[in-house]
């Protein structure tokens, strides 16, 4: 995925799919390659940036709302992009989290 119309596509779809309430959206495409965009949901937001010199797209999708809802338009995207791996972080909103462990990144990587 290099070219962000085909991402927004994607993006987009989720949105419905999911039953996410869009408020904005920006994407930007980088030249020769590479896109990021984001998309303001009355729920949180979705945001991703896409290295394609290494196969390579992070996604951020956070909600406040219901987490059945995000996990679609997640299940969605990796269906759409069907990517040959998958690192996932998920983090229920409102679980607490030991001080004593470093944070980790909510995103996700498809290589």
């Amino acid at each position: 995925m290099e070219r962000k119309e085909n991402l927004m596509e994607i993006i987009e779809r989720s949105i419905r799919v999911g039953n996410l309430t869009k408020i904005s959206s920006d994407y930007y495409q980088f030249e020769p390659v590479g896109a990021s965009g984001i998309v303001l949901l009355a729920e949180s937001h979705i945001s991703f940036h896409t290295w394609p010199e290494y196969g390579m797209i992070a996604l951020d999708l956070f909600t406040c709302g219901d987490p059945e809802k995000a996990d679609i338009a997640f299940q969605y995207i990796k269906e759409k992009l069907n990517p040959k791996e998958v690192q996932f972080v998920k983090h229920e909103r409102g679980s607490k989290v030991s001080l004593s462990n470093a944070p980790q990144p909510a995103a996700t990587q498809f290589v």
